[in-house]
């Protein structure tokens, strides 16, 4: 018997500009603790374990964030804040259900690229 799988999988972008870059950040003065927050509400929810946090440099929704990726699912939540984190938590991971109004929109998040049409773009 191996060791169970977990449930999801939450990436959490934690990218962060340095100062006077034109780029939005992931990470921010008002954003940095997103990371932990989330941490501490799995462990309270008594989930970390089925459903491990990572931390990813940028996922390149850098106008929508904080973010966080959901997997399975390919839920891309945007603008996160921490009453988000909470009712992904409990709608989501635990209750089953995606919260749609936290869902990047579909202008910016679109069909994945088949790697074969990737491959062709860039000349192999």
């Amino acid at each position: 018997m191996g060791i169970p799988q977990p449930t999801f999988y939450i990436f959490k972008c934690e990218q962060s500009a340095p100062p006077g870059m034109p780029k939005p950040s992931c990470v921010t003065e008002d954003s940095k603790g997103l990371f932990q927050y989330t941490a501490q509400k799995l462990m309270q929810e008594g989930i970390m374990m089925g459903t491990p946090i990572v931390r990813t440099s940028c996922m390149n929704r850098c106008s929508s964030g904080p973010i966080m990726l959901i997997e399975p699912g390919h839920t891309m939540y945007v603008g996160l804040t921490e009453e988000k984190i909470d009712r992904i938590i409990a709608e989501h991971l635990i209750g089953g259900n995606v919260v749609e109004e936290y869902v990047i929109d579909a202008e910016l998040w679109d069909a994945p690229i088949p790697l074969d049409v990737m491959r062709k773009q860039m000349g192999k």
